[in-house]
């Protein structure tokens, strides 16, 4: 399949020399004991479920479980101008990897498609040696020059870069416009093209949290709930809120979502960003340990992954993506708290308050663009978060 099958905007189907391989690769048992968690957000759930089970969870051949994630994965092209030019020579996914990933509310999504601003921005940066990974996240407040994007005749200006996604969103652009013009957006902010993309619903979360029956995670700090009492509901006034006290434990569905929504903590946005890599994490890590022996779980759990997850996967095919991301491990992934985790204020044009990224964010993204993210945070420990 050349490149410019790959990016047709249609959905991919893995070629039969392509099975072929998979079936080769998953049957040893030399593979089979190097397969660790893959972790990188919604994909994770999906092509997680789908490792344990071609190595031997279950007796399903490899051919039915690729085709039962190329069907549950919508695929578009997304990319725009932000994607990554492959090399002419050698395969697609090679040296150092960069993805963007997208997090949006899908019940505003649901109420009205065009409109929506992206609720969490995440760089999801692989080393050359692809043994190592990073969440980088973008303030969703960060002050970027917008891009002029002629598909739904926006014509650019200055503000808060979460906006990228309204305006690629209106005038007929659909959430595929909104991604194009925030990844234009976060390219040109970084200087880091992308190889991969993916849009996903938080909110919508909570249907694959509830086919793995919940998940455990480790709280870090007391966070008060403003949307849920503690039974779950809308918070009413007068009711007492939902309470999460630090300490680990089983969060039901509805409650991890809760969580990680929070932002009027004392670290506000930037709470709210470890939290949600935790949360992402977390999930992986619930998918891995169930085993996904059952195949009807297995089912369910796709299914859900499949109607909150769009993804693009650049010049490659996404059975390529599923098979690079099986040798990162848990041990494998950091979160790096941009602007070291504190607010960098700044004025936007219409008075309302914005943050910047500070000299050190952007050395630390021309890092990632030039793979030696490892020296920068050996050179700032203290950017790195905790797991």
């Amino acid at each position: 399949m050349n490149t410019d099958d790959r990016r047709s905007g249609g959905r991919r189907r893995l070629e039969p020399h392509r099975r072929d391989l998979a079936d080769d690769q998953l049957s040893s048992s030399k593979v089979a004991k190097k397969v660790k968690s893959p972790l990188w957000a919604k994909l994770v759930v999906v092509l997680g479920a789908l490792l344990m089970v071609a190595s031997g969870g279950v007796a399903a051949t490899v051919n039915v479980m690729l085709g039962k994630v190329d069907d549950a994965v919508d695929q578009e092209s997304m990319l725009g101008d932000s994607v990554a030019t492959p090399t002419e020579k050698g395969p697609v996914l090679q040296g150092p990897l960069n993805l963007l990933l997208i997090g949006v509310d899908e019940r505003t999504v649901s109420d009205d498609p065009e409109g929506t601003r992206a609720d969490t921005i995440i760089v999801f940066h692989i080393n050359a040696a692809h043994d190592k990974a990073y969440f980088l996240s973008v303030p969703r407040d960060t002050l970027a020059d917008i891009p002029a994007f002629p598909k739904t005749k926006f014509g650019g200006r200055k503000e808060k870069i979460n906006a990228a996604f309204q305006h690629g969103s209106d005038n007929g652009g659909g959430r595929t416009g909104g991604f194009e013009l925030l990844a234009n957006t976060v390219s040109k902010v970084t200087g880091i093209t992308f190889n991969a993309g993916a849009i996903v619903n938080f909110a919508g979360f909570q249907s694959v949290v509830e086919a793995l029956g919940g998940v455990n995670m480790c709280i870090d700090q007391k966070v008060t709930s403003i949307h849920r009492d503690v039974k779950g509901n809308e918070l009413p006034s007068g009711v007492p809120a939902m309470t999460y006290q630090p300490g680990c434990r089983h969060l039901e569905p509805w409650q991890a979502l809760d969580y990680v929504r929070q932002r009027h903590t004392s670290g506000g946005d930037y709470d709210r960003q470890r939290h949600q890599q935790q949360f992402l994490k977390a999930v992986a890590k619930e998918a891995m340990s169930q085993g996904m022996t059952d195949v009807g779980k297995l089912n369910r759990v796709m299914s859900a992954a499949g109607k909150t997850l769009t993804f693009d996967p650049g010049a490659a095919h996404l059975t390529d993506w599923i098979f690079l991301l099986k040798g990162i491990g848990t041990d494998g992934i950091q979160m790096v708290r941009t602007n070291g985790g504190e607010y960098a204020s700044v004025k936007c044009p219409d008075k309302s308050s914005c943050q910047y990224l500070t000299a050190k964010s952007l050395k630390m993204f021309a890092a990632a663009k030039s793979d030696t993210l490892e020296d920068f945070l050996a050179e700032n420990p203290t950017w790195l978060a905790k797991a």
